[in-house]
């Protein structure tokens, strides 16, 4: 690989993306750059770690535990920080993708190696983050859009959960939309990253092809499990949710 000519490009696009960001006026510009270059330190630690712990799978676990931890902060900080937001996506996080990775190991689908447990298993926390994080965020704003409905139906008798199950239903479906369509259209849109690093390891086009099929039927999987959780976790809205973070933040002042 030529290093150079990758850097170049690189720069390029990142250029190119923060030139039309700019030129349309969208605020906060810098993130994608910004959000380039932690990923490239990241990646390269990342590189330097891996080369002496992928053959170790004590150590290939204790690196999972770190990206888990990482996923859930990141989480729960999307989501407003706070007790319950981080409860809530770490019992998310760990339920949707323990459950993945049993069903898939446990049944010998995969034999849990150093390099399958890595391989698998950090796609699934990165999309339980992913779902996690929308699921949250589209709940807190449908409630907050339909407020005067939960409203009525708290004065009508109805319980907080009662008042926003189906919305908290809306916001599950909302947040699994950009999976599903990903694996609705693979192979005809899209080539996953999964199936295009399983060809270039070595492996036959009909092998990968089966990877990556574990890999979006695991993530599903995943993302249903952490959306459900991290709702009944959080629990139902009892004040519109931006009155909720001001008097969070009142009392952290």
């Amino acid at each position: 690989m030529d290093w150079l000519r990758i850097a170049i490009a690189i720069a390029l696009l990142v250029l190119i993306a923060f030139a039309v960001l700019t030129l349309f006026g969208t605020p906060r510009r810098f993130q994608p750059l910004l959000a380039v270059l932690r990923g490239t330190a990241q990646l390269a630690v990342l590189s330097l770690i891996l080369g002496g712990i992928i053959q170790n799978r004590v150590l290939v676990l204790l690196a999972l535990a770190v990206m888990a931890s990482a996923a859930v902060v990141v989480s729960a900080r999307r989501l407003g920080g706070g007790r319950r937001a981080y409860l809530g996506s770490a019992a998310a996080i760990a339920a949707g993708c323990g459950t993945a990775m049993a069903v898939v190991f446990g049944s010998g689908a995969l034999e849990p190696t150093s390099r399958y447990l890595l391989a698998f298993a950090g796609i699934l926390i990165g999309n339980a983050m992913t779902i996690t994080t929308l699921t949250g965020r589209t709940a807190r704003t449908t409630v907050r859009d339909h407020w005067d409905e939960v409203e009525g139906w708290l004065a009508l008798g109805a319980s907080p959960r009662q008042a926003t199950v189906d919305l908290a239903r809306r916001a599950s479906y909302s947040a699994l939309v950009p999976l599903v369509d990903q694996t609705r259209t693979t192979g005809l849109v899209v080539l996953p990253g999964a199936f295009v690093g399983a060809i270039f390891g070595g492996l036959s086009p009909l092998v990968a092809g089966a990877f990556q099929l574990l890999v979006l039927c695991g993530a599903i999987a995943a993302g249903a499990i952490a959306s459900v959780i991290l709702l009944l976790v959080i629990g139902p809205a009892v004040v519109r949710p931006d009155d909720e973070l001001a008097q969070r933040s009142a009392r952290d002042a």
